[in-house]
């Protein structure tokens, strides 16, 4: 097939046919058939050519070129694509290193292998660019909602027609049992847009959160206008999900504008997610309020919360203890997944009883070590006291007001508490010597005796064991596994040493080792606050 004045305008009219179908540039398909071409050229002229091909957009001619390039003598490898300076002098005015030699060579006639090969590789190119342009138009849609067509059922994944290419929705992203048809109508929220070798992968998704956020955002013109705002979801999908709300307009309620008039709203979001009942709720920045609204429908007692550990224990009357619950646990875990945090719920006769059993042991420590009778033990539990350090070191003060306590009794109270910590101290430190503690370690401020032989049980036994352990290592920490938290204890965390302080005090032991200089804590404490201030500017 030679390309002569018959079929120059074909190549266009193809180019223009073809992009038109593919709903691709027709460059692209031109800059194809140059290349397939160029690749048959090659095949005639030999491959080692630099052979080029150019079709003028207008008038469709196709002009075979065959390019040479200027090198050194050293650099020379290609006789058929390079040439020396003293050979391009032959051709060219003046040639220097770099330059390029261009002659036009005769058209060539393509033979059947060679226009086969050209149309592959034109159908290949045309592929590539239709690829890239599903990428590209997919991939700024990701985390929305689309509506598709379903194609066929395969192993339980459904293939879905999205227009200008197909989608996936998983059998682990369809809600419950759903079970569709050839041509039914499906809306999904895609979840993912991935390129691969294949082509563009994308994933949808019925069950993500962000599907029902997306649902609520076309059904409530408040939260589409950033009125309303969606700050958490938590889903079991086609079952149960929760969702919090909150309004930056105090004339408007976010939970009756979700809701809508006589539940319409919210009622076509339950239609489309199978029936999945929807808890609405007011989200608030008290953790313990936003938690007490998050277990509805069970009313709660009490609730105590416990920030380092992300822990919270919520207290509800006995008949509310099934129902804050909730079957399975359903309730219970949508909270929360809504707030983030790890709940215990106990019901007011279980937590009645662990508060009469640390009361009894608060008794029975007062007892043992300050030889007190049980009555007058169980006066300083009642007042407020835990340990022996707040009975020998508090106000005489706050010690007088006690029934019964006169000053005299409350210095014999403070001094049996001293002399009881004291003899423990010395107990303590003969231990840790026997340990071999040494005395830079010993002599650490910060650190008392019971603390040293913690440390050195665990084999921490000088400063410079104790400037290579991490803040978490001493005052203990949560670590994610499989999406479950697990407690890392902490080697001084029974001593109530924080986070805070196992830091600066390891930090502290580092610059007395000479480790780090005071100017460079110094430094990295003013990045560490402007990080923080940062993060809080972003939140």
């Amino acid at each position: 097939m030679a390309i002569t004045s018959a079929n120059q305008l074909e190549l266009l009219q193809t180019a223009e046919a073809v992009a038109r179908e593919k709903m691709i540039d027709p460059g692209l398909v031109v800059e194809a058939m140059e290349e397939s071409l160029a690749r048959a050229a090659k095949s005639r002229y030999g491959s080692e050519m630099d052979i080029r091909v150019s079709i003028d957009r207008k008038t469709g001619r196709a002009t075979f070129t065959r390019v040479r390039t200027v090198v050194s003598e050293e650099e020379l490898e290609n006789y058929q694509a390079e040439m020396t300076v003293e050979t391009a002098k032959q051709y060219m005015a003046d040639p220097s290193i770099g330059d390029t030699y261009v002659e036009e060579v005769p058209p060539v006639e393509l033979g059947r292998i060679a226009a086969q090969s050209a149309k592959q590789v034109i159908l290949q190119k045309v592929r590539e660019a239709e690829r890239d342009r599903q990428f590209e138009e997919f991939k700024d849609r990701n985390g929305t909602i689309i509506n598709g067509t379903v194609k066929r059922e395969e192993y339980g994944n459904v293939i879905v027609d999205v227009g200008r290419g197909e989608a996936i929705l998983r059998r682990n992203e369809k809600i419950g049992r759903e079970s569709y048809r050839p041509q039914d109508r499906i809306r999904c929220f895609i979840k993912d847009v991935r390129r691969e070798t294949r082509g563009p992968q994308i994933f949808l998704s019925r069950t993500a959160p962000e599907f029902m956020a997306e649902l609520f955002k076309m059904e409530v013109p408040e939260i589409y206008d950033g009125i309303i705002e969606i700050k958490a979801v938590a889903r079991d999908p086609g079952s149960r999900a929760k969702i919090a709300v909150i309004s930056f307009d105090n004339s408007i309620d976010p939970v009756g504008a979700c809701v809508g008039m006589r539940g319409s709203r919210v009622q076509a979001v339950v239609n489309e997610l199978q029936g999945e009942k929807i808890d609405i709720i007011p989200w608030n920045e008290d953790v313990p309020t936003f938690l007490v609204n998050a277990l509805q429908p069970a009313e709660v007692s009490k609730v105590v919360l416990d920030e380092d550990a992300e822990r919270i224990e919520v207290v509800v009357p006995d008949e509310q203890l099934s129902l804050a619950i909730g079957r399975r646990g359903q309730n219970v875990r949508l909270a929360s997944q809504l707030t983030g945090l790890d709940i215990d719920i106990m019901t007011e006769e279980e937590e009645s009883k662990r508060r009469q059993a640390e009361f009894e042991v608060r008794t029975k420590l007062f007892m043992d070590t300050l030889d007190l009778d049980e009555f007058f033990a169980q006066l300083l539990v009642s007042e407020g006291f835990t340990n022996l350090e707040e009975v020998g070191y508090v106000e005489l003060d706050e010690l007088l007001v006690i029934d019964g306590v006169d000053e005299s009794t409350a210095e014999e109270l403070q001094t049996r508490a001293r002399e009881y910590l004291d003899e423990q101290a010395r107990q303590a430190m003969e231990r840790a010597k026997e340990l071999g503690v040494e005395d830079n370690l010993m002599n650490f401020e910060g650190l008392t005796p019971q603390m040293l032989v913690a440390l050195a049980e665990d084999g921490v036994k000088t400063l410079d064991d104790f400037a290579t352990c991490a803040d978490w290592e001493l005052a203990g920490g949560w670590t994610t596994i499989d999406g479950q938290r697990v407690k890392d204890d902490g080697l001084l965390e029974k001593f109530e040493v924080s986070l805070e302080d196992a830091q600066n005090m390891v930090m502290t032991a580092r610059v007395m080792l000479g480790w780090v200089t005071p100017e460079e804590l110094e430094a990295q404490s003013a990045e560490d606050a402007d990080a923080d201030l940062s993060a809080e500017e972003e939140v």
